[in-house]
């Protein structure tokens, strides 16, 4: 039996698998699964598409902050953010002090097969969308690379084999996870 010593983060891109990935190693653990996009739309009462519509970026990014730092401070938990939270050095900080960040690691045309017919993903509503995709996966790699652990994706690997992956990733790491 493992048990659970802090929070593991998973974070990367959209189409990642955060939310699904997370879900399946939180049963794996024995341990709840929260969502941080989740929990800020129960609290807007909204989508994040009206969010970012309404409010815009910048008043999402600072909830998300604020439900990620309370997120943080409860029992240890699998907790998936949305693809952009990384980003914010405050986030990034709250993480490592709290918990541990793990990069779900995609290449772009798995992302992009995984992503193309949602109608969810608010920053993909552009003329080209792949292109848009490319240019977020550019920018946005420096800051998953900073992440604790990197737990590579491919298209034949199921949710449970990344879950399992993930899992064998936190066990090299006794302040994250250990053996009853």
């Amino acid at each position: 039996m493992v048990r659970l010593k802090k929070t593991a983060v998973m974070v990367g891109m959209m189409g990642a698998g955060k939310t699904a990935v997370g879900t399946a190693l939180a049963r794996l653990l024995g341990v709840p699964f929260l969502d941080s996009d989740e929990e800020i739309v129960r609290a807007a009462d909204r989508s994040i598409a009206e969010i970012f519509e309404r409010d815009g970026e910048p008043f999402f990014r600072a909830r998300e902050t604020e439900v990620i730092g309370r997120l943080l401070k409860g029992p240890p938990a699998i907790l998936s953010t949305g693809g952009g939270a990384f980003l914010s050095e405050t986030n990034r900080k709250l993480i490592a002090d709290h918990g541990v960040a793990v990069w779900l690691k995609a290449d772009l045309d798995l992302l992009w097969q995984r992503v193309r017919h949602k109608t969810t993903r608010p920053l993909l509503r552009t003329p080209n969308p792949r292109e848009t995709l490319r240019g977020l996966y550019d920018a946005r790699l420096p800051f998953y690379e900073q992440a604790d652990i990197v737990v590579e994706g491919a298209a034949e690997l199921s949710v449970e084999d990344m879950a399992r992956r993930v899992l064998a990733a936190l066990a090299t790491r006794p302040d994250v996870l250990e053996e009853d």
